[in-house]
């Protein structure tokens, strides 16, 4: 029987509306030299936990899950492993602007800016209350101009890039992105995952494309563009997306339209706003993003060895 520990404890916070809940104790260590080698174990021998915590009774599929462990990277403060309801992610933006609000609240980290380690490479933050900066992975865009034929929607085309996750990016003239339409916005953007895999399109080295992200003009008049995000699985983010927003950024600058230090404001569905900008360094592009987190909860998450439950389910 898969083991279980008594209690995790957990905090929550949101990150312009997209939930974080950071496992601060009770999660045994997962085992590894590196990151990667944690988030696999992780994936191999406690997704039972990840289903737990972030899976309803206890949690919903917006949530993202954020555990701590030790860092790997001389300079690093501690390492994180984020996970949603489906499994497994290389790097979250909104995540980590939650994680970094969550030990600075709790005076795990001070003043100034604090390294951490993802499965993806070492992340650099800095928080100012509620507002908090981070310094992204390099991200680039891999292919411009890709076309593909969906069911439905006929032929769309978009661009491939990395921002700590593989996005295919793109507009879709015609389809008003707004909360009431998510669930026909998830089904749509569904089949365009969908058509992507069957068409062959992917990341480097064949890494699946797992996140869309679909633009349209703004309803802030202080963002330049507003977005919708399917995440892994068929959870939408009501954040602007941290990754998606350095993917959407390293397009702009491969079509000669975003200079470095230039600023980019990405309004997500909930009507949040991530602040953006590239920085050239060694020839490589480094985001910055910079948004809100606000801390919303404290629990100690219970696994009764009696509840049918423990292990989560899904509703979808």
């Amino acid at each position: 029987m898969t083991d279980f520990p008594a209690a995790i404890e957990v905090v929550d916070s949101h990150t312009e509306g997209e939930p974080t809940r950071v496992v601060v104790d009770g999660w045994p260590q997962p085992e590894g030299a590196t990151m990667a080698e944690r988030r696999e174990f992780l994936r191999a021998r406690q997704d039972h936990l990840r289903r737990a915590v972030v899976l309803e009774p206890r949690g919903h599929e917006a949530i993202v899950g954020a555990l701590l462990t030790p860092p790997v990277t001389p300079g690093s403060v501690a390492g994180v492993i984020f996970f949603n309801d489906v499994g497994t992610l290389g790097m979250c933006g909104h995540g980590l602007i939650g994680v970094v609000r969550t030990l600075c609240e709790f005076g795990r980290f001070g003043e100034g800016w604090l390294q951490l380690d993802t499965p993806v490479g070492p992340v650099r933050a800095a928080a100012e209350g509620p507002l908090v900066t981070i310094e992204n992975v390099p991200a680039r865009c891999a292919r411009r101009d890709v076309a593909v034929e969906v069911p439905d929607l006929g032929c769309v085309v978009g661009d491939v890039a990395w921002g700590g996750n593989w996005f295919f990016l793109a507009s879709l003239p015609g389809e008003r992105l707004a909360v009431e339409r998510a669930r026909e916005l998830v089904a749509l953007a569904t089949r365009l995952r969908d058509a992507l895999a069957a068409a062959g399109v992917t990341g480097d080295d064949g890494a699946p494309i797992d996140h869309v992200e679909l633009f349209a003009p703004p309803r802030r008049p202080d963002a330049d563009s507003l977005n919708f995000v399917l995440c892994p699985g068929a959870a939408w983010d009501r954040s602007p997306c941290g990754t998606g927003t350095s993917a959407k950024m390293a397009v702009l600058h491969a079509r000669g339209q975003l200079a470095p230090g230039q600023r980019w404001r990405q309004e997500g569905l909930a009507g949040g706003v991530f602040e953006g900008w590239l920085e050239e360094r060694g020839g490589l592009l480094v985001p910055h993003l910079r948004g809100r987190a606000f801390l919303t909860a404290r629990a100690s998450l219970r696994f009764d060895p009696a509840d049918p439950f423990r292990a989560g389910c899904t509703t979808a």
